[in-house]
């Protein structure tokens, strides 16, 4: 930790863990993960995994390599951590990945708290939180440079959820600038391929109609361990309020599908909300 948030260097936390340690192989994984999109899509916001690169990486390849990528970026993602406050914002300072530091978008965080009071300026949710370290390379990899405002959602209070997607549209109206919203979630979690699937495609349903009450419903009752739902809600709400109609699924898979272990997997799904 440095003396103060302005000059704060939030350091790898999973770099040689999650992804490559070295600037060289990062570099070239995520050129393997980004080749040979389609037609670039505009979009409001996505939805990508965060698991290591050689199980979802991939799948959120190939989200970056079709969206039309701004210079800003509002990114959400959830605590796995357990540390800081529910919903934590920060505000100043950078982020370093084996790529280079990234700046922290410091207008549009202070915007986003003036209009969410439940948003707590705090770096403890950040510090050893991997969900929105391992989407950075990929921005870094694509864009010549951009910022970004760091989220980390700590509840599934839907209320505040929702409030939170609210405050993100009333401070998207805000600017002239384009801002792409990313929600950090991977979907089921160690159960069967097959039953992975199927209650993956409970939650997608929904979020393909945009339905953010009935992904919470899907989501609590029905047993779905989505761990990103309510940055999937916020960014679905935000989204809708800015003009968003549909949602297009460009990716899935189950980390099975890579080791071959088909009795307890994690799913992934890459979205374009659009």
């Amino acid at each position: 930790m440095l003396r103060s948030m302005s000059t704060m260097v939030r350091m790898p936390a999973v770099a040689g863990h999650f992804y490559p340690g070295k600037p060289g192989q990062l570099a070239h994984d995520i050129e393997s993960y980004t080749r040979g999109a389609a037609e670039k899509l505009a979009a409001y916001g996505c939805i990508v995994p965060h698991a290591g690169y050689m199980y979802s990486g991939h799948v959120a390849g190939a989200v970056y390599a079709r969206l039309e990528l701004p210079r800003r970026f509002i990114m959400l993602c959830p605590n796995h951590t357990g540390m800081g406050a529910p919903l934590a914002i920060m505000s100043a300072g950078e982020w370093l990945t084996p790529l280079g530091k990234v700046q922290v978008d410091t207008a549009l965080a202070e915007s986003l708290k003036r209009n969410y009071d439940p948003l707590s300026e705090d770096t403890d949710a950040q510090l050893r939180e991997h969900a929105l370290e391992v989407q950075l390379p990929f921005l870094q990899k694509l864009l010549p440079a951009f910022t970004f405002v760091p989220i980390t959602v700590g509840t599934n209070r839907y209320e505040l959820l929702e409030g939170l997607g609210r405050a993100i549209a009333t401070t998207l109206d805000e600017t002239d600038d384009q801002v792409l919203l990313i929600a950090s979630s991977d979907m089921n979690h160690y159960e069967s391929d097959e039953i992975t699937r199927i209650k993956d495609r409970r939650a997608l349903d929904a979020v393909m109609k945009l339905d953010t009450r009935g992904l919470y419903e899907i989501v609590t009752r029905q047993h779905v361990s989505m761990c990103g739902f309510g940055p999937t809600i916020a960014v679905l709400t935000a989204s809708k309020l800015r003009g968003a109609t549909r949602a297009e699924l460009i990716k899935y898979a189950t980390s099975g599908d890579v080791s071959g272990d088909r009795d307890a997997v994690v799913g992934y799904a890459g979205v374009a909300i659009v």
